[in-house]
């Protein structure tokens, strides 16, 4: 087992996990958080439920974190061994005539977002964390209302921090064309419906990112 994960396909088959765990979650916080824009009543009580749930909280959360800094990780590692192996740069390659710009520079945008999410959990997570957990307040509520679509539209009122929210968005977007597909062929399942997958990867690339934006800007664009 540890030779396995100790080796190159060892490497891009874990990466490649984590990488659809991560794509899977994606789905399930666009989901909650486009809510925010057609209900807030809906908004709040799945925030609520998420917020509170014993299972959420203890378990999928964990693990979910961990999978944030193991997919990282493992895409730093495997950066470095591919270079390494070549010797060499990539321009020395010639790589733009076999590879896009996004696939040889996934490492760049990798950065970039992992920036982000250290940003996001400080702006969003840590404050919770310190409602629920420290002062003691699991209500969810503030002066008889859940607080939860009151904080997300207070988030979003700075012009600055909803540029740099879709900024993010947009490289995650560009990180994601190319790590869609990718991963389902690290794991052999794009070989035989290739353009099927690359179409799909291609239509998750573009609606994922774009929710998250959406939400921005509505919340920006009301008050």
């Amino acid at each position: 087992m540890s030779n396995f994960f100790s080796s190159s396909i060892g490497r891009k088959v874990t990466m490649s996990l984590s990488a659809i765990f991560l794509m899977t979650f994606l789905i399930l916080h666009v989901t909650v958080n486009f809510t925010s824009v057609f209900s807030e009543d809906l908004y709040n009580s799945l925030s609520h439920f998420m917020g509170t749930n014993l299972l959420v909280q203890f378990i999928l959360q964990p693990i979910l974190i961990f999978g944030v800094v193991f997919h990282f990780v493992m895409g730093f590692i495997l950066e470095s061994k591919n270079r390494s192996s070549r010797g060499v740069n990539y321009a020395q390659y010639e790589g733009k005539n076999n590879s896009s710009w996004m696939s040889r520079n996934m490492v760049y945008s990798g950065l970039v977002i992992l920036a982000f999410l250290a940003i996001h959990f400080i702006d969003f997570w840590l404050p919770e964390l310190n409602t629920k957990y420290i002062q003691g307040d699991m209500s969810g509520m503030h002066d008889g209302a859940f607080r939860y679509y009151d904080e997300l539209s207070h988030k979003f009122q700075p012009l600055w921090r909803v540029i740099g929210y879709c900024v993010s968005f947009i490289l995650l977007s560009l990180h994601l064309f190319h790590g869609f597909s990718s991963s389902l062929q690290s794991l052999g399942i794009a070989a035989s419906r290739k353009k099927l997958l690359k179409t799909i990867g291609q239509v998750y690339a573009i609606i994922i990112p774009l929710g998250f934006i959406i939400v921005a800007i509505y919340h920006y664009a009301i008050h």
